[in-house]
C-alpha cells in the first residue's frame, strides 16, 4: 500500500510538471496582452484587469494608454482611425520592448487638446457623414492628428495578445485585417498571438455607429485564434433604461430590447456573434465595474447597485480565470 500511494505521488507530480511544461511551450510567443478600452473609457478603468491578468494569470498586461477623452472624435460613429492609432503604437512598442509592460505609459502618445478639435471637425463618417462618406470603403483618407511615433525596430516572432472590451472588441478586428480602413491597412495579424472580445457587439445592426462592425464582418476569414464572450442574466425589460434601450440600439432588425438579455449593455446574441471565433457565454457577468467609475449610479442605478452588491463583471478575479487561459494557447 505504501509502495503505491508512493508511486501516485510521483505520477502526480510528473503530471504536474508536463502540464506546467506544456503551458510554458504553449505560451511561448506570448509575451504580453494588451487591453483595447471600451467607447469612452480609457487605461484608468482597466488598471485592476491588468494586475488580475498580469498577478493571477501570469499574463503580462497593459491597457492602450489613452484617457477617455480622446474617444471624442469618434462620436456619432465616425471613423475609428484615431483608435487604431493607438492600438498600433502600443502593439508595436510593447513588442519592441519584449513584453516589458512597464515601457508603456501615456508619453508613448503626444496629443493636445488642439489635436482633438481638430480631429473632431475632420474625422470622416458617422451620422453627419463628415468627408462626405457614410461606409468604412468611402471614408476619405484623413490622417488623425497628434503624433504616434513607432519603435525603429520590433522583435521578430514575438507577438501579443489583444483584449477588446465592448466597442474595443471591433476595433480590435479591424486592426487585425490587411484591407484598408479609411485608407490604411494596420495588418495587427503579423503581431497578434490572438483576440478576446468581453461584451463586444459583434452583429451587423443599422445606423452609423454599427458600419464600423459591418465592415469587420464582411472579412473573408478569421485572422487569429479569437474567443467571443459574453454575459447573461440582465433582462432588457427588467434591469433599467440604460439596458432596455442599448438593447434596442443592438438590434438586428430594430427590434424593441425586451426581449433580449445579456450583460446589461450588449446582448448575448451580439456578442458572440463573431464569425469563426469560439464563443463562451458567462451567465449572471455584468458588462462593466460599474460602482468603481464615476458616474456609474448615473448612467445605470440598477446595474450599479447589483455590481456593488457583489456581482461580478468580465474582469472580476474568478470571471477572468474562466477565458483567460484561451490566450495562452499555442499560435497556429
Amino acid at each position: 500500500v505504501f509502495l503505491f500511494f508512493r508511486s501516485l505521488c510521483i505520477f502526480q507530480t510528473l503530471l504536474l510538471t508536463t502540464s506546467i511544461h506544456a503551458l510554458a511551450t504553449t505560451s511561448k510567443n506570448l509575451k504580453a496582452a494588451v487591453i483595447v478600452p471600451g467607447f469612452l473609457t480609457g487605461a484608468d478603468e482597466f488598471k485592476d484587469l491588468c494586475s488580475v491578468l498580469t498577478n493571477r494569470c501570469g499574463i503580462p498586461t497593459v491597457a492602450v494608454p489613452m484617457p477617455n477623452w480622446h474617444w471624442l472624435p469618434c462620436l456619432g460613429g465616425r471613423s475609428a482611425r484615431p483608435i487604431l492609432e493607438r492600438i498600433d503604437c502600443t502593439v508595436k512598442h510593447l513588442i519592441a520592448a519584449d513584453g516589458d509592460i512597464a515601457q508603456i505609459s501615456p508619453s508613448l502618445f503626444d496629443y493636445s487638446l488642439p489635436d482633438v478639435w481638430e480631429d473632431f471637425q475632420t474625422n470622416p463618417g458617422g451620422a453627419m457623414q463628415v468627408g462626405g462618406a457614410y461606409d468604412v470603403d468611402n471614408y476619405p483618407s484623413v490622417e488623425p492628428q497628434g503624433k504616434f511615433a513607432l519603435p525603429e525596430s520590433i522583435t521578430s516572432g514575438t507577438k501579443v495578445a489583444l483584449i477588446g472590451h465592448s466597442a474595443g472588441g471591433w476595433i480590435a478586428r479591424a486592426y487585425l485585417s490587411d484591407r484598408k480602413y479609411g485608407g490604411k491597412s494596420y495588418s495587427g495579424n503579423k503581431f497578434v498571438h490572438s483576440l478576446v472580445t468581453l461584451g463586444t457587439p459583434n452583429l451587423n445592426a443599422p445606423g452609423p455607429a454599427f458600419e464600423g462592425i459591418r465592415w469587420v464582418n464582411r472579412e473573408s476569414s478569421l485572422q487569429v485564434p479569437s474567443l467571443a464572450v459574453g454575459g447573461t442574466g440582465f433582462d432588457g425589460d427588467s434591469w433599467g433604461a440604460l439596458t432596455k434601450g442599448s438593447y434596442t440600439f443592438c438590434s438586428a432588425d430594430g427590434s424593441e430590447g425586451t426581449s433580449f438579455t445579456g450583460d446589461g449593455v450588449t446582448p448575448i446574441h451580439s456578442s458572440l456573434a463573431f464569425p469563426g471565433a469560439e464563443t463562451l457565454e458567462l451567465p449572471g457577468v455584468h458588462h462593466f465595474c460599474w460602482s468603481d467609475v464615476l458616474g456609474g449610479s448615473f448612467v445605470s442605478p440598477e446595474l450599479t447597485d447589483d455590481y456593488r452588491k457583489g456581482a461580478p463583471w468580465y474582469g472580476s478575479e474568478e470571471i477572468a480565470d474562466k477565458w483567460a487561459h484561451f490566450l495562452l494557447r499555442e499560435t497556429t
